[in-house]
């Protein structure tokens, strides 16, 4: 199967009987919780021997901040090839699980507002990515990004990783990637030197507080003929992008369309209920915002579990807000502590800073509920008995963040 046609990706196009062999894994958005929820199913997908095996990553928002390190660092992760067959990344914890906890030990959100508040010429996105960039990717570029593992150029090869914003103005998918970035609506932009910072903070602008960020664009640098009519220049003058949660919070289709086996980890969590609803214009506005695109997170949901369950696709999905004992796996780490599990899933979506007892349990609950859904539902994989990331902080029923 060719990783490209000639046009920009449909999404709406899938051709079932033209899907790859490979592994593909989604990271969905929910800021730091999502981001260190991710840390832990990457630990277990390494030591399972997946991680290795990814051909494509995609991700949106808080995931986007877990991929986007992950791909950067790529070449640093020092894969050995194990004596039981698997090939695991020794340097995980320093090149990919210390940068995340050093951003999740600061607040983004709250001071990018008042940066960019206190500043005539700078959006409180790009305060975002200025912090980004200060902690974690110090000048990287989408270029940065590993070369696809079937490429004939010379560099670190991996899985394509595909970081996910929505369009603006075409209510699209916009993807940033090292091949190109895109918008099927307007054309592919090839060889992009985009700040990864910039590319995480437009995937992770969630609205209203941190989005929108605009992107100028230059129209020559647009491949030609793609789309077959061409669009309107104002829509390639710039681009401007929210959360590619608005579009699609589980970061599903960029791997959907292309792979077999798709592995989702989801760190979204559902609507609070709220019994007394605002009326006023604005607040109303918002739950109703919020509303909308829960809906289309559960659409999602269940087009993946539904295909799993009927074996039209293989994998696994995990969620923050599963219950570990509907896996029924005899050696499952945790046990009859949905409460606890559920308490650390109402950790709030921000991108504020976290004690380390908070960071620990959901690198914790992500590592446990992977493992459990993978061993699961993904075989055949190697007998790797798995132990708690951080066993000071193993959780039981009395577990509570703080």
């Amino acid at each position: 199967m060719a990783e490209d046609s000639v046009q920009v990706d449909n999404e709406s196009e899938i051709d079932p009987g033209n899907l790859g062999e490979g592994i593909g894994l989604c990271l969905s958005g929910g800021g730091f919780r999502a981001m260190l929820f991710h840390v832990g199913a990457v630990q277990r997908l390494n030591e399972l021997g997946l991680l290795h095996q990814l051909k494509r990553v995609s991700s949106v928002s808080g995931g986007s901040i877990t991929a986007g390190v992950l791909g950067a660092n790529w070449g640093a992760l020092g894969f050995q090839l194990q004596n039981d067959g698997r090939t695991i990344a020794t340097k995980l914890d320093e090149a990919f699980v210390a940068p995340l906890r050093e951003l999740a030990g600061t607040t983004v959100d709250i001071w990018a507002g008042l940066d960019g508040l206190a500043h005539l010429f700078t959006s409180i996105s790009d305060e975002v990515a200025a912090a980004y960039d200060r902690v974690l990717f110090k000048g990287k570029t989408l270029q940065s990004l590993p070369l696809d593992t079937d490429s004939t150029e010379v560099g670190v090869k991996g899985p394509r990783f595909i970081l996910t914003s929505t369009n603006v103005k075409t209510g699209s998918l916009w993807r940033f990637s090292r091949p190109y970035m895109a918008d099927w609506r307007i054309g592919k932009i090839n060889h992009p030197t985009v700040p990864l910072a910039v590319a995480v903070a437009a995937s992770s602008a969630f609205p209203p507080f941190l989005s929108p960020m605009t992107m100028s664009l230059d129209d020559v640098d647009f491949e030609p003929g793609i789309p077959s009519v061409e669009p309107p220049r104002s829509l390639r003058s710039s681009a401007v992008l929210t959360d590619g949660g608005v579009y699609d919070n589980l970061g599903l289709e960029p791997v959907w369309k292309r792979y077999k086996t798709v592995l989702v980890s989801d760190g979204g969590r559902k609507m609070d209920d709220d019994p007394s609803p605002a009326t006023d214009w604005a607040r109303h506005s918002r739950r109703l915002i919020d509303l909308l695109q829960h809906e289309v997170s559960n659409l999602r949901r269940r087009q993946i579990v539904d295909s799993l369950v009927k074996k039209e696709r293989e994998g696994a999905y995990w969620g923050i807000q599963g219950d570990i004992d509907q896996f029924k796996l005899a050696d499952a780490l945790l046990k009859n502590s949905f409460g606890a599990t559920t308490r650390i899933a109402y950790i709030p979506t921000r991108l504020a800073k976290m004690t380390d007892l908070t960071q620990e349990l959901l690198i914790n609950w992500g590592y446990a509920i992977c493992d459990a859904a993978v061993r699961t539902h993904v075989k055949p994989l190697p007998t790797v008995a798995p132990e708690w990331p951080y066993p000071a902080n193993a959780i039981t029923a009395a577990s509570k963040p703080t």
